[in-house]
């Protein structure tokens, strides 16, 4: 075996989070490393063995440390990569009876498979060690004693032995790790970003309102309690290697051990953890308990609304504010964080004047909602998302009045855009105010679009509000579009009197098939309202429309007022809202028929709402085209309203409603009795009825007069036909 000494200089590998390299560069050189190439989530550096160590102990940044073995290009097949392995002296390395695992990343034209490259290696590394008359070793892809590292990536192959033996952002405390936590590498790069650590030196305090699991707050303890992040740690994979030198790591960690003991005693900081989630303050007491900081953070129960100054500050003391709220990866999360995130701002600029706001988010856009102006940018990667760290500057408090009471921050004033929407919005309530209260309706539009600026339809149901962004086109900057959504977002609680968290946002864009149909959340979310008589179910969120089509509400009250007596047909019936309000106008019987079982499913739940007798109203699945042909019965009265287009898996055929429209009148006629009606509706723009049905038919355009006053802005929003059989004698 070739000798080695604990001061040789030896080649590593740092791997770490992508955006954190050059943080990495200067760690490594402050640890006494000799910092080398910077790659792509990774920096190569020279060190001796007792570098290497406290690099592992002490790095806040990096992955894994990688003692790098072979470094060598032109590896594309998986020959040549079992040959560069086997020109390692693996029995340097590998201890005798020893368990092995190999962690392989990256692919060439011929190795594609991560596990198949791990294979490869793994046969390299044994045909060393028996041409070397050496066992071959067993492997442990769980807790190996000793773990390789290998990356391939455009031929270049980095092989070596993994130091850290798991990713080192794994510090050990953290078991209790709440909704979406942050890494610890990534809270640790986020501090020294926002200028934590010379803050520490100085005894500042520091403040998390939104802590969650309390990772930030624990990586700030440890940075200022002088406290190695990894010294919890129970095994470093450098401890199985044939190479290690017990005594100088042993010496290693009793200086990171002394350290931590003095710095936890000298620590001037005062760390304060703010939530309103008791489940997180709990996993954030467990995991500071477990980190050995538990006396340096307080924490308390508090929502972001009740965050006040904490006591125990010096009234003088400026310190860092840093959190990482949740930024929205849904559109539907978006209005309850508009106000969330303004909501921060402003309890930073009464609570906090003169400190440093830190906010780390996946929507810069939200972070503006603060108010505050960032002085400072950086990208940087939270898991697959790109996300930002803002560092604002929060201004110092106005004077007071003069009677000893501060002036009170406000918000900042709305944009005139922002402010003329919310004219237009009370304009529309005014305008609406008559009817509303003469009819009853609970559920009606309030605003679509009326500002090219503002391209939302905003729907309101009962205590809650639907709001539909249509796509903006091209034409229109992506930017200032979110700005504007984020503008109205924040106007429209304020102004219709909601909480935040009963406003649900969607994007409308033009829909393909049964698109509109398909589930895009999976809240459950639903609840009751009232249309007339009837009473229905409505689920905002988990679908792109709600189970109830507002603009057909004066049809669906024309088929209760017509269905006294007879018997009723619904075809594409969807959540058959219509075939309750013929069923409350007296309708003797009926027949709701749809592709849906989860629609049906909904219509049946609507039936028992309103105490509809099933034997009496049915719901059958099937293909309206089909059912029509093979049905052998009449129907006094007959609703259909299907989609413009559907090309569903389980439809035979596509459906285009200006190219079928004849076929499906026709089939529907011939279902019709003597002296009944077909009401047919559609939501084509440009539709246009065919001429031969006015021929063969009586046929009579409602569309006017099927729009109440909050939808009569878009006389083009549906059709509406009247079709009968025409009497003997009568003609077109």
């Amino acid at each position: 075996m070739t000798e080695r000494r604990a001061t040789d200089s030896l080649a590593f590998l740092a791997t770490c989070p992508k955006g954190l390299e050059l943080l990495v560069s200067d760690e490594l050189a402050a640890l006494g490393a000799t910092p080398g190439k910077t790659t792509l989530a990774g920096v190569h550096f020279q060190a001796d063995l007792e570098t290497a160590y406290r690099a592992c102990l002490w790095s806040r940044l990096a992955n894994r440390v990688v003692l790098c073995l072979v470094r060598e290009e032109g590896i594309e097949t998986p020959d040549q990569l079992r040959a560069a392995t086997a020109g390692v002296a693996w029995g340097e390395h590998l201890p005798r009876g020893a368990t092995l695992a190999v962690d392989f990343h990256g692919r060439s034209t011929e190795i594609r498979h991560t596990r198949f490259g791990a294979q490869t290696v793994k046969d390299g590394v044994v045909d060393r060690l028996q041409a070397d008359g050496l066992p071959r070793p067993n492997v442990d892809t769980r807790q190996p004693d000793l773990r390789l590292y290998a990356h391939l990536h455009r031929g270049r192959l980095t092989l070596g032995i993994d130091f850290a033996g798991d990713s080192l952002h794994r510090r050990g405390y953290r078991r209790d790790v709440g909704h979406a936590p942050l890494k610890e590498n990534l809270a640790a790069a986020l501090l020294i970003r926002a200028g934590w650590p010379e803050r520490a030196r100085e005894g500042q305090p520091l403040v998390d309102p939104l802590c969650g699991a309390g990772t930030l707050l624990i990586e700030a303890a440890m940075m200022a309690a002088d406290m190695a992040p990894n010294l919890n740690r129970e095994r470093f994979g450098f401890q199985g290697w044939a190479g290690h030198e017990k005594a100088c790591w042993q010496e290693v960690k009793r200086e990171a051990e002394a350290r931590a003991s003095i710095g936890r005693k000298r620590c001037r900081c005062r760390i304060h953890g703010f939530d309103q989630s008791p489940p997180a303050l709990s996993s954030a007491k467990a995991n500071a308990m477990r980190a050995g900081i538990p006396a340096l953070i307080t924490l308390k129960g508090a929502s972001l609304t009740e965050l006040t100054r904490p006591e125990d500050l010096d009234p003088e003391a400026k310190g860092l504010v840093i959190t990482n709220p949740p930024y929205g990866e849904r559109l539907g999360e978006l209005p309850e964080l508009v106000g969330l995130y303004a909501d921060l701002g402003e309890r930073a600029r009464q609570a906090f004047p003169g400190w440093r706001l830190a906010l780390f988010t996946g929507n810069p856009d939200l972070g503006h909602r603060t108010g505050l102006r960032a002085h400072k940018q950086y990208s940087l990667k939270n898991g697959p998302l790109d996300a930002k760290l803002l560092l604002m500057d929060v201004p110092e408090a106005a004077q007071g009045d003069g009677e000893g009471e501060p002036a009170v921050s406000a918000p900042p004033p709305r944009s005139e855009g922002a402010q003329m929407f919310a004219n237009r919005l009370i304009k529309n309530r005014k305008r609406l105010k008559k009817w509303l209260k003469r009819s009853g309706e609970t559920c009606y539009r309030l605003y679509d679009a009326d500002m090219p600026e503002y391209a939302l339809a905003i729907d309101v149901y009962g205590d809650h509000v639907h709001v539909q962004e249509y796509a903006p086109p091209k034409s229109i900057d992506a930017g200032q579009a979110q700005k504007r959504l984020f503008e109205a977002l924040a106007v429209i609680p304020e102004e219709l009197e909601v909480d935040a968290s009963r406003v649900v946002v969607k994007r409308r864009e033009r829909q393909s098939g049964r698109a509109q149909y398909q589930k895009q959340a999976a809240s459950g979310e639903r609840f009751e309202v009232q249309e007339g008589k009837a009473r229905v179910w409505v689920n905002l969120r988990d679908y792109l429309d709600t189970g109830l089509f507002l603009d057909h509400r004066p049809v669906r009250r024309m088929l209760g007022e017509m269905a006294r007596g007879k018997r009723f047909l619904n075809l594409f019936c969807y959540t058959a809202t219509a075939t309750v309000q013929a069923a409350l106008g007296g309708a003797s019987d009926s027949v709701s028929v749809d592709l849906s079982n989860t629609y049906l499913d909904w219509a049946r739940d609507n039936f028992a709402l309103n105490r509809l007798d099933p034997s009496r109203h049915r719901v059958v699945r099937d293909d309206c085209f089909q059912w029509l042909e093979t049905a052998g019965v009449h129907f006094d009265l007959i609703f259909m309203d299907p989609p413009t287009f559907s090309n569903s898996k389980k439809m035979a055929d596509t459906l285009d409603v200006q190219r079928d429209h004849g076929r499906l009148v026709r089939l529907a006629m011939a279902r019709l009795a003597p002296g009944g009606t077909l009401v047919f509706s559609n939501n084509q723009r440009r539709f246009k009825l065919d001429a031969e049905l006015a021929q063969a038919y009586a046929v009579e355009d409602i569309s006017a007069k099927t729009f109440d006053p909050d939808f009569n802005r878009r006389p083009d929003l549906h059709h509406v036909f009247l079709i009968r059989h025409r009497e003997e004698g009568q003609t077109a």
